[in-house]
């Protein structure tokens, strides 16, 4: 039966909803985490040492964290593999141009399957640059993550990049969120105009949360 689910077109875009809603709900809990460095080094880094400390006693060091991302790195591969086999699945159904000209979709509608690339590429040197501290431009310090934020604001290019990426993400996330509704049976023809607002104001709020990490650190807020 899962099988014959994973094989159906519905059961990938139900795949899809399903991993997105799982990654939507890590990134709210991670942005206002993120909005901790406004309070200074010493309650963002406490708060870094805590996600390692999450469930203690029962749970051993980074146990917690470990778990949370095994989860997302599931979620994002099921994600990614749904989208791209609905997209060959699309292209072959229909290899030739329309003869009539479809309806101009909107910009996040037609950057989805872009903007998921250049989000995944992201996560990649995220991970690289302030976890691994493989990339990080100014010698990681492991147990500082204040400082390693500050370092990687404080050059051009850690700024492009992230600020790019999170643009990308608000337009993901602006078009994703209606398209789960839909696909989880949420949406209605009365629901439909709400469920827009709402996905239009968590797209611009976690953009505008990821953002002011920094611009804090352009501006000096966070130094």
């Amino acid at each position: 039966m899962a099988r014959t689910m994973w094989d159906s077109s519905v059961g990938k875009k139900t795949v899809m909803a399903v991993s997105g809603v799982v990654m939507l709900l890590y990134l709210v809990a991670h942005v206002i985490g993120n909005l901790k460095i406004f309070f200074g080094a010493g309650e963002f880094n406490h708060y870094a040492h805590w996600l390692r400390t999450v469930g203690e006693p029962f749970m051993h060091y980074e146990w917690t964290l470990w778990l949370i991302r095994i989860v997302l790195v599931v979620a994002v591969v099921a994600h990614a593999t749904s989208a791209y086999q609905l997209s060959r699945r699309d292209i072959r159904a229909r290899p030739s141009k329309y003869v009539h000209s479809k309806p101009r979709a909107s910009y996040a509608t037609r950057t989805m399957r872009w903007g998921g690339i250049v989000l995944g590429l992201f996560i990649v040197w995220h991970i690289l640059d302030l976890t691994t501290g493989t990339v990080h431009a100014d010698g990681f310090q492991e147990g500082h993550p204040y400082q390693n934020v500050v370092d990687t604001f404080s050059t051009w290019y850690g700024n492009v990049v992230y600020i790019a990426a999170m643009l990308a993400l608000g337009l993901h996330i602006r078009h994703g969120f209606w398209s789960a509704a839909q696909t989880l049976g949420v949406g209605s023809r009365t629901r439909d105009r709400s469920l827009k607002v709402i996905a239009d104001v968590l797209a611009l709020l976690l953009t505008a949360g990821f953002i002011a990490v920094p611009v804090g650190v352009m501006t000096g807020v966070v130094s």
